[in-house]
């Protein structure tokens, strides 16, 4: 996870929980000797970034299909098959271009 930085402006917001998923919670914090509120946050942030980082490889591949289409460069499947067998051996290929 990655550190926040502790300078920035804090904003309160609030949530809604069953009473299940609230008393599990709640358990899950005292188990980890945290408050409720540190398991929320750092919850949260994991899955933002999981999404931020899910939505960039969305938006790369989005632009390397692009640039296929107006190119019409790729590489074979071939080439790269026969560039990954040569990986560790003493004949390594170069990355196909």
């Amino acid at each position: 996870m990655k550190q926040t930085d502790t300078t920035s402006k804090t904003i309160s917001t609030g949530i809604k929980l069953d009473e299940t998923l609230h008393a599990r919670l709640k358990l899950l914090s005292q188990a980890k000797d945290r408050t409720p509120h540190w398991l929320m946050k750092a919850a949260i942030e994991e899955y933002v970034e999981r999404e931020e980082a899910y939505e960039r490889e969305k938006r790369e591949d989005m632009e390397r299909w692009q640039k296929y289409q107006q190119t019409g460069h790729a590489i074979p499947n071939e080439a790269v098959d026969a560039w990954l067998s040569t990986w560790g051996s003493e004949s390594e290929l170069s990355c196909p271009k």
